[in-house]
């Protein structure tokens, strides 16, 4: 199958980028790599193609005076590779080496996987943990959201058809802390099964503070809140984790699928939830 027809549109600024999108049946392509396979087999037929490749506002990744801004064009190698993530996020680089395959990771963008919102993605999940904020700019101007208001559900997002995500802004990690990210697929290169991804900060030898953010077992990605309040001010070591990875699993109800049921995900929880935090703990202790 080859896509239906289209206009296609390569704005070089942002303004442009807006003006293009203000169309009854706009859609942006950046790395193409969900969008195009969906023309393809014309599950989706835009009337227009708007790539927003050319636009350098949205390629670099820089250092604020809160963070990192990583721009919406950034490659997941890009990522993976970069100093400054390298730095102050290394379960980024982390997570990127299981994000599809070589090919796709040369051309996917953090943007597109965004707003394709799959619920076990590595980006939404990432976002999620670090406590990231996506910038989405539109013709009334740019804002600021939290992943809880962008994801609403599997492939859906409260993103406007006349805007664009045009960065993400990662504020800097907490003193002493450690990262990890784990997931479980049925192939390299898969989409996870589940996924699991934790910050854990000790102070005077206890839980400081504790993220554990699921991927896979729910329609967004969510926060293991349970566990993580169980953990907060008790002793940072690997018998207090014990004690509650369980709460993990609290309250979720994934819903069976052609890749794995629903008790298999459950399943899976409690042993990625014990994984990462040990990890996590772990570096964050030296």
């Amino acid at each position: 199958m080859k896509p239906a027809s289209f206009e296609y549109v390569r704005p070089e600024t942002l303004n442009d980028a807006v003006r293009a999108l203000d169309h009854d049946d706009a859609k942006i392509i950046a790395g193409g790599q969900s969008l195009v396979p969906m023309m393809n087999f014309r599950l989706v037929q835009p009337e227009r193609l708007v790539d927003i490749n050319r636009i350098e506002a949205l390629t670099p990744i820089v250092q604020t005076d809160s963070g990192v801004r990583v721009g919406a064009l950034t490659r997941h190698v890009e990522a993976e590779c970069h100093p400054l993530l390298k730095e102050h996020f290394p379960i980024i680089s982390e997570a990127m080496a299981c994000v599809a395959h070589v090919a796709i990771r040369n051309r996917g963008t953090i943007a597109g996987s965004l707003c394709h919102a799959d619920p076990s993605a590595e980006w939404p999940l990432l976002l999620i943990v670090l406590n990231g904020e996506i910038e989405i700019l539109g013709g009334a101007g740019s804002r600021m959201v939290t992943p809880n208001e962008f994801f609403l559900a599997p492939l859906m997002t409260e993103i406007a058809e006349t805007e664009l995500v045009t960065g993400v802004h990662f504020p800097l990690p907490p003193f002493s802390c450690g990262m990890a990210f784990e997931e479980v697929s049925w192939r390299a290169g898969d989409f996870a099964v589940v996924a699991a991804a934790a910050l854990v900060s000790i102070k005077r030898d206890r839980f400081a503070e504790v993220r554990l953010a699921l991927g896979g077992v729910f329609d967004t990605p969510v926060r293991a809140t349970a566990l993580e309040e169980g953990l907060v001010g008790q002793s940072a070591n690997l018998d207090e984790i014990e004690a509650v990875v369980s709460l993990a699993a609290k309250d979720l109800e994934p819903n069976d699928d052609p890749h794995a049921s629903a008790g298999y995900r459950l399943s899976l929880v409690p042993v990625l939830a014990r994984r990462v935090l040990a990890r996590a703990l772990e570096r964050a202790a030296s």
